[in-house]
């Protein structure tokens, strides 16, 4: 089972948190990470909040960050090096 990581604030800041909580970036598809089951309790105690499947999609779009299959994502920003 998978859960989404998603942001209602940036793509920056979903692509940071996520890099915070060791989601590859290949786990990035349009508008949100894919979160295994295994990792779940990890990224919530790492602030994510938990939310139904409406409020997500609410969330997103009100935010203007919804991207639905068909329209393509954002370029993903280049890693930052120390």
């Amino acid at each position: 089972m998978w859960s989404h990581l998603v942001s209602d604030v940036s793509f920056d800041e979903l692509h940071t948190f996520a890099a915070t909580v060791g989601c590859p970036r290949r786990a990035f598809e349009r508008d949100h990470y894919d979160v295994p089951s295994d990792r779940y309790g990890d990224v919530v105690r790492a602030g994510a909040v938990e939310i139904g499947s409406k409020e997500l999609v609410r969330r997103l779009t009100e935010a203007g960050l919804r991207r639905p299959k068909g329209r393509p994502a954002p370029p993903m920003p280049t890693p930052r090096t120390p």
